[in-house]
């Protein structure tokens, strides 16, 4: 059986994912599937660059803590209150 993160979702302006069982805030391993509508301008040489992308829709599948490897631990949380010192990054 394979651990479910209890909020699968991107962080929304004013959120971060936080590792409960970790304190971890800043390095996750994300899976996710996107659905994009992009332009594509391709030069002379047939080298081409992505000038313009719209997400048309978009699902986290899973989160996984970069530092301790739970998935189910990991959290959506205020930006603002989350506790920075706790990150193992942070020393």
């Amino acid at each position: 059986m394979t651990d479910q993160t209890a909020d699968l979702r991107a962080p929304r302006d004013g959120e971060r994912w936080r590792c409960a069982a970790c304190g971890n805030l800043t390095r996750f391993d994300v899976t996710r599937t996107r659905r994009t509508t992009e332009y594509w301008h391709f030069d002379l040489a047939g080298t081409h660059q992505v000038e313009e992308e719209t997400v048309r829709s978009e699902v986290v599948e899973a989160v996984a803590c970069r530092w301790c490897g739970r998935s189910d631990a990991v959290e959506v949380v205020d930006r603002a209150a989350a506790d920075t010192a706790t990150d193992p990054a942070a020393g």
